[in-house]
């Protein structure tokens, strides 16, 4: 029985049209294009977790870093803070021969004797002094005398006050004791008169 001619005015059905669009792919050759965009994902996947372990291992690594450099400069201050210790220690106990020296040295200068014996013990006592001013210098040691500055409670200590109108208020007037620093910090005040009853002191 032959077929029904087909009508050229009759619209085709929607599987009637997929087929038509649509060729069929050969079986084996979606398999290899299903594996190799398999193959492709994994890939992609590996790299990505790969490049976040290297971020998460670079910033241990920086971590690691940066506590080392802290401890490193911890420790660079202790030890330069050991060293400075060690040498208060020192001067402290040389204060107290410096201060005799001082008041030595003054006293002669002061009394009305003469004669070469005299000249010859002050000399020597100078001597001694300087010798003991230059090893604080080589350590870092810094003389505090502040005779005719402003009174600085951090770094003077005040014994007395004198009356003097002449001379801005809480002028050191006169250094009883001279006072000592050392590593940025003070070892010993200086020991001070300052002057009341004059102008205020400049800004």
């Amino acid at each position: 029985m032959a077929a029904a001619p087909r009508d050229p005015f009759k619209r085709p059905r929607d599987d009637e049209r997929a087929s038509e669009a649509s060729p069929r792919l050969d079986p084996e050759l979606d398999e290899d294009l299903g594996a190799q965009f398999g193959a492709e994902r994994d890939a992609s996947a590996e790299l990505q977790a790969a490049r976040d372990e290297a971020a998460r291992n670079l910033q241990t690594a920086q971590r690691w870093q940066a506590d080392f450099e802290n401890y490193r400069k911890r420790q660079e201050r202790d030890l330069a803070d050991m060293r400075t210790r060690a040498g208060e220690r020192i001067v402290l106990e040389l204060l107290p021969v410096l201060d005799d020296l001082d008041r030595t040295i003054d006293h002669t200068v002061a009394s009305s004797a003469s004669g070469t014996e005299l000249e010859h013990l002050l000399s020597g006592v100078e001597m001694v002094r300087t010798r003991i001013l230059n090893v604080f210098s080589k350590v870092g040691v810094e003389v505090i005398d502040p005779f005719g500055a402003a009174f600085d409670p951090h770094r003077h200590q005040a014994v007395g006050e004198r009356e003097d109108a002449e001379v801005p208020e809480h002028t050191v007037v006169e250094v009883y004791q001279k006072g000592y620093g050392l590593g940025g910090r003070i070892i010993r005040p200086a020991m001070v008169i300052v002057s009341v009853g004059g102008p205020a002191q400049p800004a």
